[in-house]
């Protein structure tokens, strides 16, 4: 009904106009091929590592980080992202050694992580092995005693009493406020991303409070670094709009944001089915969402994700790798980092064989070999399996036929016994983890202790 009294109402108010409804549809519209974002091909399953050079080995360096390329390779982790590799600002420094998104000179590398020929050394040998290099890139504000200060005071944000400003809302005393209305500013940001990917060969970028920079700045500047080489981008930030031109990746906070609550009893899995409806519906299709159960920022102020998880943890790391997404794992994770790393001082990881490592090369695994597993577009969508207990269970499959992967996962501290009420699951697996073959035909059902998941992939 509603249909009709729309077509009625166009076509009556067109007539009052005396236009042909068919003859002014036709001649208004020119319908447009439709462009897709372009990924990297290299970024269609991949998995991606962050790695804070300070804190990564007793060195703090790039060539002692150097040595640990070869077993990040073969864990089977795809992007390492790099923290901030630039000099750090004196002015207003917090802590001994500052933050190292307080950049003093964009076009350096900080002397305490090593040289520029040591920093090309790094990237040269993950190149070797396969692996892609991303930096962090910090283009909202710089170090109070950056050159640009003096050389360009023009290119920064004041205050109404005409100081430079420290970005609204925040407490971030230590750096201040480009102004991104300059176009010569612009300029010089821009060439400055260019820099690294021409100079140093580097993969592309991780784009910290991305949100704070227009987004026709980011556009602009993809657009220039693939006219050097297809590259990688992921914004701190959580837009579609992001999307659209300038990145492959955004932040998916909500992810981490409904899960928490989850594992701290105060929400349960239709949280999490709430989350990969609405990326189902509302998002891109190229869009690649960041998924993760720890980083920098969650580690230094939240706390430690073990702990912050609690008995959730396990299948919580599951998740953000069966689950749409493309995945992080934060420096120390494999090796159980127990506790908040210092920012602003050197505080190393203990580096250990971690009870999660053999799991996280086994997700990665499965994620390479599983098509449906991909990311974006390359990848299959989230469908729910309908169970037995969904307040308490979030059972989904991806992909189709005998390229499916079934996921089962308890998102409760009770036991559940569940059975599906659709049969979009039903056939031949064989369970990702431990091998044991299974068939779903609508006759059985699961048993899951607190916190269990199942991870089956169809058997060909």
């Amino acid at each position: 009904m509603r249909r009709l009294l729309a077509s009625f109402t166009i076509g009556s108010a067109l007539a009052l106009t005396g236009c042909d409804p068919a003859t002014t549809t036709g001649a208004s519209y020119d319908p447009q091929p439709y462009v897709q974002f372009e990924n990297a091909e290299w970024t269609r399953d991949a998995v991606i590592y962050q790695l804070n050079t300070r804190q990564f080995t007793k060195e703090g360096t790039f060539t002692a980080a150097q040595q640990h390329l070869p077993r990040l390779a073969e864990m089977g982790v795809d992007i390492v992202w790099l923290m901030p590799i630039h000099p750090i600002g004196q002015e207003k420094r917090k802590g001994t050694m500052g933050s190292p998104y307080s950049v003093l000179d964009y076009r350096a590398v900080n002397p305490d992580l090593g040289t520029e020929e040591e920093f090309r050394a790094f990237v040269d040998r993950a190149h070797e092995l396969g692996l892609k290099v991303i930096l962090d890139w910090v283009a909202n504000h710089s170090a109070w005693d950056n050159p640009l200060t003096r050389e360009h005071p023009e290119w920064y944000l004041r205050t109404p009493e005409g100081e430079f400003m420290p970005p609204e809302g925040t407490d971030w005393y230590d750096v201040i406020d480009f102004d991104f209305s300059n176009p010569d500013m612009r300029r010089y940001m821009t060439e400055s991303l260019a820099y690294w990917v021409r100079e140093f060969d580097i993969d592309g970028y991780r784009a910290d409070v991305a949100g704070f920079v227009p987004l026709d700045f980011w556009e602009t500047a993809r657009g220039e670094l693939n006219a050097i080489k297809p590259v990688f981008m992921l914004a701190e930030w959580e837009s579609r709009d992001l999307h659209a031109k300038a990145f492959d990746a955004t932040y998916g906070w909500e992810w981490k944001e409904n899960l928490q609550k989850v594992a701290k009893g105060e929400a349960n899995a239709s949280a999490m089915r709430g989350f990969y409806a609405g990326h189902n519906v509302t998002w891109p299709q190229a869009a690649y969402r960041m998924i993760y159960t720890d980083n920098h920022d969650q580690n230094s102020w939240d706390g430690v994700a073990s702990q912050i998880y609690g008995p959730a943890y396990e299948a919580a790391i599951a998740l953000s790798f069966v689950g749409p997404g493309i995945p992080l794992i934060y420096n120390g994770q494999e090796a159980d980092l127990d506790k908040q790393l210092e920012f602003f001082e050197k505080d190393e990881i203990a580096w250990k064989e971690g009870r999660y490592d053999s799991l996280f090369r086994q997700l990665i695994a499965l994620k390479t070999e599983e098509r449906a597993l991909w990311n974006g577009r390359y990848g299959a969508p989230y469908v729910d399996v309908p169970n037995s207990a969904s307040n308490d269970v979030l059972s989904f499959v991806r992909g189709a036929g005998d390229r499916r992967v079934f996921g089962v996962f308890n998102l409760s501290p009770e036991p559940q016994n569940v059975r599906f009420e659709l049969a979009r699951h039903h056939g031949s697996y064989v369970d990702a983890l431990s091998g044991e073959e299974t068939t779903f035909d609508g006759e059985g059902g699961i048993a899951l202790a607190p916190w269990e998941y199942r991870i089956f992939r169809a058997a060909e």
